[in-house]
């Protein structure tokens, strides 16, 4: 193919036409606009059920990661006829968006053809917002933590988690720490779900108090703390989906493991380079999360009990 010249890809029932497909999207192995659509068409089954009926957020570098980035939470004047959106409200500024809800493959790669990278979904989806249906557990380390203490931490989370009998599902962020997906009953606000998130990181805290914060406010932290970040549940909030890919030169890759792999998961490994290979040869390791919906009442038991915002 001629530099610049544009290529058709299938995804499903449409074809998608990527321009500029040999533009360098990430500088550390020289991937391309077309090979990050070919990383999503190889995940497809994965990022597809990441993402079914979210509003989403996209994270668009128009000239690579190298460029500046473009948070896009309206989809665009001309987008084609077959591209899914929901409407959501912004009460601070009273205003709406119509952002992106996939529910087929094509959607994701209209994306990238957008210049999309990362996918940052809601944990609601479409047929009730206000109600999210996913519980984020996000072990941010500290500057000066190293991986080793956030494996330990996660082992903490997994511990109380069994105690609770809900299923937590594990994936790398594709930074430096791991994020786990809880499914729920969606009957609770977001207010709520952040309260009951706020119990739960507390808990962790009071089990690993050497390893774990909850103080709020960075510069009140210990930079070698590993910090529960419950505000990822706070309304329009949102992290990068499970196997987006991350916006950084390497293109890492946030990738769901199993809990067996905590100890041995070395989350630099995980790129569009890898994950397709990984993908094809294990499937989707979230492909049983929407089985079991956990109830958020003992945690809401467990706020009131410590008097929790």
């Amino acid at each position: 193919m001629a530099k610049g010249e544009a290529v058709e890809l299938e995804a499903g029932n449409h074809t998608v036409r990527i321009s500029n497909p040999q533009r360098v999207y990430f500088p550390a192995r020289g991937e391309t606009k077309l090979d990050l659509a070919r990383y999503y068409l190889a995940v497809g089954e994965g990022i597809v059920r990441a993402l079914r009926e979210r509003p989403c957020m996209l994270h668009r570098f128009p000239s690579g990661v190298s460029g500046d980035k473009v948070h896009q939470k309206r989809v665009p004047a001309g987008a084609p006829p077959w591209l899914e959106t929901v409407r959501v409200h912004f009460p601070r500024y009273d205003r709406h968006a119509d952002e992106l809800c996939v529910t087929e493959l094509a959607h994701v790669i209209w994306a990238v053809q957008m210049s999309t990278v990362e996918f940052h979904p809601w944990n609601s989806r479409r047929a009730d917002t206000e109600k999210p249906d996913e519980w984020r557990i996000d072990l941010d380390p500290g500057p000066e933590a190293d991986f080793a203490r956030v494996r330990r931490v996660a082992h903490v989370a997994h511990e109380v988690l069994d105690e609770l009998g809900a299923v937590g599902w594990p994936k790398t962020s594709g930074g430096s720490g791991l994020h786990i997906y809880v499914r729920i009953e969606p009957r609770w606000g977001f207010s709520e779900v952040r309260r009951a998130a706020l119990a739960f990181a507390r808990e962790v805290e009071r089990r690993a108090p050497d390893d774990v914060t909850t103080t709020w406010w960075r510069k009140d932290r210990d930079p070698a703390l590993v910090f529960v970040d419950y505000n990822q549940n706070a309304r329009d909030h949102t992290i990068a989906s499970a196997y987006s890919v991350r916006g950084v030169p390497e293109a890492t890759v946030s990738t769901p493991i199993r809990w067996d792999e905590i100890d041995d998961v070395e989350p630099g490994d995980c790129t569009i380079a890898t994950v397709p290979a990984r993908f094809a040869k294990l499937g989707d390791l979230h492909a049983g999360i929407d089985d079991t919906a956990y109830s958020l009442e003992t945690l809401l038991d467990w706020a009131d009990r410590d008097g929790l915002d």
